[in-house]
């Protein structure tokens, strides 16, 4: 039987960045991942200027920043008028050390990461391998998987679910998934579409309660993202033939269009009844999954990441009380729920759902009063910083 310090379930940037922070402590960690290798399917790609910091901590901000890019455009744009409402993360300058957000695919960022995991011998990364059971005890967990080889057991000290919002850890452990489901189908879209030449921001909030959608730009080969809310009766084998009706309406001119890549998938405003269940934390949309508008998922996500790996890494190591473990379940599920997931569902409310006038025009006129006010804008993107957990013990030291 392999023994490790920690098994992580789930190998998106959660669950790579978590064990490239465990690793770099010197603890050894098992990486486990179903899929043959890290999903390429379309799924969160901005980065927030207030997640930087602890992605340069862990040694990959200057190889992301040469993959992505960085940017500080905002638009929020009226379909039904043509009206845009820009703003500017670069308000933020001289205030904070990256003023500026990161655009690029989240396997990106697990594929730089897991580069860098490979540098180190006190890490293994397994995919193709499938979780069918865990039990704990009080000396550790001992996971069930079936992989290339067959059946096999791990045994370590504590575990980390970082495998998405259909957890298989969650699940083993009967902790409840809380929350609702939005009725609407969303389809996210990979596209290769010169957005820019019709003035469109690299992040544009398009308003409107029937052609509502997130537009952005992914990387600088040309590729955008374009997601927007499909009717919940649609079939999901009719989504991919219904694109090209849904780009008549979105795709500002009429030139050609390359549809790279795109998937279908239902969200959701939940969190799991506890982060912990003994030897078992939580982590990423394992542990909380909301609507992506705003880019508070994976945000979130990456904050339980940074405050996580230096609170488990002091346990196991006996510099701190597992209560601490406590803490880190109780603060971060407080704040998805508290912060992260009510901004998410009002940023869905008007980019989707605003159809009666009166209201809009008040939501317009903040935005426009923030537009003319760099005071209101700093605050506004400052918010993201709200998500962020202090940390919970002395950062441990690296090897």
């Amino acid at each position: 039987m392999q023994h490790s310090d920690v098994v992580i379930v789930g190998a998106g940037p959660v669950g790579v960045l978590n064990a490239l922070g465990l690793a770099r402590t010197g603890l050894s960690v098992t990486l486990l991942d179903a899929e043959p290798a890290i999903g390429q399917a379309p799924r969160a790609m901005v980065y927030h200027w207030s997640v930087l910091e602890g992605i340069e901590r862990l040694g990959l901000l200057e190889a992301a920043k040469r993959v992505g890019f960085t940017k500080q455009d905002y638009s929020w744009y009226v379909y039904a008028t043509g009206e845009k409402i820009d703003l500017s993360v670069g308000v933020l300058e001289g205030l904070v050390p990256h003023p500026y957000n990161l655009h690029m695919g989240q396997h990106k960022l697990a594929d730089i990461a897991l580069q860098e995991l490979g540098r180190f011998d006190n890490a293994s990364v397994r995919f193709g391998t499938r979780v069918t059971g865990i039990t704990q005890d009080d000396d550790g967990v001992t996971v069930t998987a079936e992989g290339a080889q067959g059946t096999e057991q791990l045994r370590a000290s504590y575990l980390v679910g970082a495998d998405g919002a259909s957890s298989t850890v969650r699940k083993s452990q009967g902790l409840a998934f809380e929350g609702m489901t939005w009725p609407e189908v969303f389809v996210a879209t990979n596209v290769r579409y010169d957005f820019e030449a019709h003035g469109y921001a690299r992040s544009t909030l398009q308003i409107d309660p029937t052609y509502g959608a997130i537009i952005a730009k992914i990387d600088n080969t040309g590729l955008w993202r374009v997601t927007y809310a499909e009717h919940p009766d649609t079939p999901e084998d009719q989504m991919g033939d219904r694109i090209p009706q849904w780009y008549e309406k979105l795709l500002p001119g009429d030139e050609g269009y390359e549809l790279d890549a795109y998937r279908p998938y239902r969200m959701h405003q939940r969190a799991a009844s506890s982060m912990r269940a003994g030897r078992v934390l939580l982590a990423g949309d394992a542990a909380h999954a909301t609507n992506p508008t705003g880019g508070l998922g994976l945000t979130s996500g990456l904050f339980d990441t940074f405050v996580l790996y230096d609170a488990l890494a002091a346990v196991v190591k006996g510099t701190a009380d597992e209560s601490v473990l406590d803490r880190y379940a109780e603060e971060r599920r407080r704040t998805f729920l508290e912060i992260a997931s009510p901004r998410a569902s009002a940023n869905k409310q008007l980019l989707y759902h605003t159809s009666d006038p009166v209201r809009l025009e008040a939501e317009l006129s903040k935005l426009r009063a923030m537009a003319a006010d760099e005071d209101a804008q700093r605050t506004n993107f400052m918010f993201t910083k709200q998500l962020e957990t202090a940390p919970l013990v002395q950062p441990v030291a690296t090897v």
